[in-house]
């Protein structure tokens, strides 16, 4: 069953690992690798990538991705969306705090950050969600 929009809006805030797809170019299929993402109800979706990164230049060249989303417990559950890119910029001090914090316990997000001074120059990718995908599958008494 379809989730409604309140529903689709609430799970994507959630911290599940993502799944993002891009158009990696002719005769290839899209470019799908996970990742950490962020979102708050009715507002864009963001992640950070690598500045050199085999997907910012899909993401530069395709100006649209796909971001999945699912869990398998309690249900069977997904959103996806997809959408324009809206820009891309350098990633702050700030934005890659608030992505660590998100995934990591409290206690782990410094040392993540120091660790991640060697990834190189990142950039955050900000998407407009334009057309959502998504349903509850129900539990295993329904299969």
């Amino acid at each position: 069953m379809p989730l409604n929009h309140v529903e689709r809006q609430e799970f994507l805030a959630q911290p599940h690992i993502g799944a993002l797809s891009v158009n990696a170019g002719p005769g290839r299929g899209p470019l799908t690798v996970p990742i950490w993402y962020q979102y708050e109800p009715g507002g864009e979706l963001w992640f950070v990538t690598g500045a050199e990164s085999q997907k910012i230049r899909a993401l530069r060249e395709a100006g649209r991705c796909t971001m999945l989303v699912q869990r398998a417990e309690p249900t069977v559950r997904y959103v996806s969306v997809e959408g324009a890119i809206l820009r891309i910029g350098e990633m702050t001090e700030d934005e890659h705090r608030e992505m660590a914090a998100r995934y990591l316990p409290a206690d782990q997000v410094d040392g993540y950050l120091k660790v991640a001074e060697a990834f190189g120059a990142m950039v955050t990718v900000r998407v407009r969600p334009e057309h959502w995908l998504s349903a509850d599958l129900g539990g295993g008494e329904n299969y």
